[in-house]
């Protein structure tokens, strides 16, 4: 009866994810930046990131081209807005926001492909400057859009 549980017609894994056992390969191209604020090599730092996460947490074999899944995409903003205005006419907070724009195509379910914007922030005392905490803030921020990507394509929520 284990057997039978066991063996049905999708992968679970203790993440969650949900994958087709006819899925071997996956394909994450460069992800382009568009947004003119951004470090010149924060879009391969974000497609590392999520390469890793694919192969780690899926455990599926990174391809160049022609995965069976595919996901590519960009960077649309990246950029600091005052959040929390203080009793002296100034801001307490600062927030550092990234979108990046994904595209996904499951080439063995065809039905499965979408387009979709994923946005995140962390933010930062007022007093501190960006370029002091920039790479921790950007860590942060990479790590819950993983984490949404990942959901969004494997978990599907």
């Amino acid at each position: 009866m284990m057997i039978f549980i066991l063996s049905g017609c999708k992968i679970y894994s203790f993440t969650g994810a949900n994958i087709s056992p006819d899925i071997k390969s996956v394909t994450v191209e460069v992800f382009e930046n568009r947004a003119p604020n951004a470090p010149a090599s924060y879009n391969q730092t974000l497609t590392d990131k999520l390469k890793v996460k694919l192969v780690t947490e899926a455990n599926i074999k990174q391809t160049t081209a022609g995965g069976d899944l595919l996901f590519k995409g960009y960077v649309t903003s990246y950029g600091v807005a005052a959040f929390a205005p203080t009793a002296q006419v100034q801001t307490g907070v600062n927030r550092l926001t990234i979108t990046v724009h994904l595209d996904f195509q499951n080439n063995i379910d065809p039905a499965d492909k979408w387009s979709k914007d994923f946005t995140r922030f962390a933010e930062f005392p007022a007093t501190e400057l960006l370029s002091n905490r920039e790479s921790q803030l950007i860590e942060e921020i990479n790590k819950q859009l993983i984490d949404d990507i990942f959901n969004a394509a494997l978990v599907k929520w």
